[in-house]
C-alpha cells in the first residue's frame, strides 16, 4: 500500500507574509477575489490587514462576511450564491477554521453543483473537479485548515458535524501570518492552541501514521508545547511558534486522519456548539489515558517533545503517565477547563456517543472503541 502525502502548491510564512497576496493573485491571474471571511474578524480589523493591501494595489474584491462559527449547512448555500453573483474568479479565506471550512464547501460545490445538498459531501465524497482555488489566511493558530484535505460543516437539523475529506479542497496557497492573530484573546489562542497540539498527538498515533507523518507530528509538538504558553500572553515569539506549529500539525494529520478526541468534540459542537479547540482540549488528557495501550512507545517520545526530562529511563507505565500529566499541565496552565460539567447533560450523553461512533475520525483512533467506551469518557468527565 502506498502512503500519501497532500500539501499546498505553494505556502508563505512569517511575519507581514500577507504582503505576497498581490503577486499571488496576479502571477496566477486572478483578477477579482471573493473575501470569505466573517464579523468577528472584521470587526477585529484582521481582514482590513488583507483589504488593505489590496486597496493599495488596486486588485478588485468582494467581501463576504456571513460566516458563523461551527458553519452550517445554510451558510454554505448563501455562500456560494454570493460567489456565483459576485464575478470573482478565486476565494481568498482570511479567519479561523470556520471561515476557511466554509470557503472549501463553497469552493468545492461551485466546481461541483451536483453536491449542492452539502450534505453528499460528508466522507470521502466522489468529486471530480477541484475547488475554485483558494488562498488562505488563518487568523487562528489551531485547525490548520489552510493546508488540510478536510473541512467540517455543522448540520443543525440532525443536530450533528461531519467531516468532508477531499484532496480536491485543499487551498492552492497558504499565506500563514502571525500578525493576523495578534487580536485573539487569550482565551481563543488557548483553545486553538490546544487544538493544534490535538492534530498533532492524534495524528502521531493514528492507526495511518508513518514515518514522514511521525517526523512532522512530533515536530509539531515539540514547537506547540514551548510556544503557546508565550502566545497566550501575547508574546511575538509565541505568536510565531503558534502559527508554524499549528501548520506543521496539519501537514501531518490531513494525510493520515485523527482520533476519538475529535469524534467527541464534533458531537459537542454540534449538540452544544462549543468551541471545538475548548472540547479538544477537556477530552484530549482523558482519551490519552485511555488509548495509551495501543500506542507502543510513541508516548516516550510525545513526552520527551513536550520537554518532559529523563524519559529513557522510565518504565512504559512511568512515561505515558508523563506524557499525559505534561499535556494536562499545558492545558491548566493555558486556562482550559478542565471536566465538561459546564457543557454536558447527562441525559444527552447516549446521543453524543452514537454520533462520535458514526464520524469519520473514530476509525482512525488507534484502540477500536465501543459507544460503551465513549459514553465512560464523557461520564469520566461529569
Amino acid at each position: 500500500m502506498a502512503n500519501r502525502i497532500i500539501l499546498n502548491e505553494t505556502s508563505y510564512h512569517g511575519a507581514g507574509a500577507r504582503a505576497e497576496i498581490v503577486s499571488v493573485m496576479k502571477n496566477r491571474g486572478f483578477n477579482k477575489a471573493f473575501i470569505c471571511s466573517d464579523k468577528a474578524t472584521c470587526d477585529a480589523g484582521v481582514t482590513e490587514k488583507v483589504t488593505c493591501i489590496l486597496d493599495k494595489e488596486k486588485v478588485a474584491y468582494m467581501l463576504y462576511t456571513g460566516i458563523v462559527p461551527n458553519p452550517p449547512i445554510e451558510n454554505v448555500l448563501e455562500g456560494v450564491e454570493a460567489y456565483k453573483n459576485s464575478g470573482a474568479d478565486c476565494i481568498v479565506a482570511v479567519g479561523g477554521g470556520s471561515s476557511i471550512d466554509t470557503a472549501k464547501a463553497i469552493g468545492i460545490i461551485v466546481a461541483n453543483p451536483e453536491f449542492g445538498d452539502v450534505r453528499s459531501l460528508e466522507g470521502v465524497a466522489p468529486t471530480k473537479n477541484p475547488t475554485v482555488p483558494i488562498i488562505a489566511l488563518p487568523t487562528t493558530a489551531g485547525t490548520a485548515a489552510e493546508v488540510t484535505i478536510n473541512y467540517v460543516i455543522t448540520d443543525r437539523e440532525n443536530k450533528r458535524k461531519f467531516v468532508c475529506v477531499d484532496p480536491h479542497d485543499i487551498p492552492v496557497v497558504a499565506i500563514v501570518d502571525s500578525e493576523l492573530m495578534e487580536t485573539m484573546p487569550p482565551s481563543l489562542t488557548a483553545a486553538t492552541g490546544m487544538d493544534a497540539l490535538t492534530h498533532a498527538i492524534e495524528g502521531y498515533t493514528t492507526k495511518g501514521a508513518w514515518e514522514m507523518t511521525d517526523m512532522f507530528h512530533l515536530k509539531a509538538i515539540e514547537i506547540i508545547a514551548r510556544s503557546l504558553r508565550g502566545a497566550v500572553k501575547n508574546e511575538k515569539a509565541g505568536r510565531e511558534g503558534m502559527a508554524l506549529g499549528q501548520y506543521v500539525a496539519g501537514m501531518g494529520f490531513s494525510n493520515v486522519g485523527l482520533g476519538i478526541v475529535h469524534s467527541m468534540a464534533h458531537a459537542l459542537g454540534a449538540v452544544y456548539n462549543t468551541a471545538h479547540g475548548v472540547a479538544n482540549a477537556i477530552l484530549l488528557p482523558t482519551v490519552m489515558e485511555y488509548n495509551a495501550e495501543a500506542t507502543g512507545e510513541k508516548y516516550r517520545e510525545i513526552a520527551r517533545a513536550m520537554g518532559v526530562e529523563g524519559v529513557d529511563g522510565m518504565s512504559t507505565e512511568e512515561y505515558r503517565k508523563a506524557a499525559v500529566d505534561a499535556v494536562r499541565q499545558l492545558s491548566v496552565d493555558v486556562g482550559i477547563p478542565q471536566d465538561l460539567k459546564a457543557i454536558v447533560k447527562e441525559e444527552d450523553i447516549d446521543f453524543l456517543a452514537q454520533s462520535a461512533m458514526d464520524d469519520a475520525c473514530r476509525p482512525g483512533n488507534p484502540k477500536d472503541p465501543t459507544k460503551e467506551d465513549i459514553i465512560a469518557l464523557y461520564k469520566s468527565l461529569l
